[in-house]
């Protein structure tokens, strides 16, 4: 926490904003329900004025630093997009082309997409994904990924997160406890996945296990049968499981709850991810009353959420000194000349 930070515990939920400044009610839901931090997409971006000053409002409406979250992966989920900032590849593609230089370009990659978000107010990005890619995994998340094979994913992963962290940007871990056997797009559907506990554990998991000591991680929307009938969000026995067997103990995020693969009223489904043991609920592309609704719902962190949230919050650093021309000339010559996608 910061100089002036409140004292009082956090409100469990990220939210988002309709536009590209906050409205006078947006203004006031957030002074009354404290949200722990805030979620950046498309609908909010315009230029680097306007962003910094859109980030300035949401703190300013809680009355501290609280973290500003971003899907800035490159490919298909980035937010900031060309001509103001840079047009990324897709990862696996970013991978493939540097090949056996391919943790260094990550490093490199994340880093400038650290030193963009920094300048805009911007602290928290929601990458790496350590989700490994399958012969059957769906399009929408595949070239999203950064390889097959766990040790590979966890070490890109790394190099991810540490990018951002010299950055000083915080690394959301994602999707935990493991997204790649998913053969159904979860904005829309609930995947299942029958693979059984051991051979889950000696592939998904291990990724993720491999990255326990990150600050924060993201939920999969998924159903894991050999564990639970219930999805991974709700689960209380793969919220566990992350716990106990995975050994991360960050700060988890539900992944948006507003997602199709959750079927039920936003404010139960905020109430059951809690009580499964997740420690804050994100809400994106909601009305106002549905964001109030889920925030009256979720309430207060618990005292052990907000520790993990505190601690999360003490990983934020300042940003290390970065010469973005000698970056970016490594990272092209690492990848061969090609760079950004577009």
């Amino acid at each position: 926490m910061h100089p002036g930070d409140r004292a009082v515990r956090f409100g469990a939920t990220i939210l988002d904003a309709e536009g590209l400044r906050l409205s006078a009610d947006e203004i006031s839901l957030f002074r009354d329900t404290n949200p722990f931090g805030f979620i950046l997409f498309a609908r909010n971006i315009d230029g680097p004025d306007q962003i910094r000053a859109l980030c300035d409002d949401m703190r300013e409406a809680v009355g501290r630093e609280a973290p500003i979250l971003i899907d800035q992966e490159g490919g298909r989920v980035q937010r900031l997009r060309a001509p103001l900032w840079r047009e990324w590849l897709p990862p696996l593609d970013h991978v493939a082309r540097a090949g056996e230089d391919a943790e260094r370009a990550m490093f490199l990659r994340y880093r400038l997409i650290a030193a963009e978000l920094r300048d805009l107010g911007i602290d928290t990005d929601c990458a790496p994904m350590a989700d490994l890619a399958g012969a059957e995994t769906h399009p929408f998340l595949k070239n999203r990924c950064y390889g097959s094979d766990p040790e590979t994913v966890a070490r890109l992963a790394r190099a991810v997160a540490d990018g951002l962290m010299a950055g000083g940007v915080l690394p959301v871990l994602k999707h935990i406890p493991g997204h790649g056997r998913a053969t159904q797009d979860s904005h829309f559907d609930l995947p299942h996945v029958a693979a059984d506990a051991e051979e889950l554990d000696d592939t998904d998991f291990a990724a993720f296990r491999m990255l326990n000591d990150l600050p924060m991680g993201m939920t999969a929307h998924l159903v894991y049968e050999a564990l639970d009938d219930r999805p991974a969000t709700l689960s209380p026995a793969v919220m566990a499981m992350i716990r106990d067997q995975i050994g991360f103990d960050g700060l988890i995020m539900t992944d948006d709850i507003s997602m199709k693969a959750l079927r039920g009223d936003l404010a139960d489904l905020s109430r059951a991810s809690l009580a499964a043991g997740c420690g804050v609920v994100l809400l994106c592309n909601a009305s106002l009353e549905e964001r109030r609704a889920v925030a009256e719902a979720a309430g207060e962190m618990t005292e052990t959420a907000q520790a993990r949230a505190e601690a999360a919050l003490a990983a934020r650093q300042a940003p290390e000194t970065l010469d973005i021309q000698a970056a970016e000339d490594e990272l092209s010559r690492l990848m061969g000349g090609q760079v950004y996608g577009g």
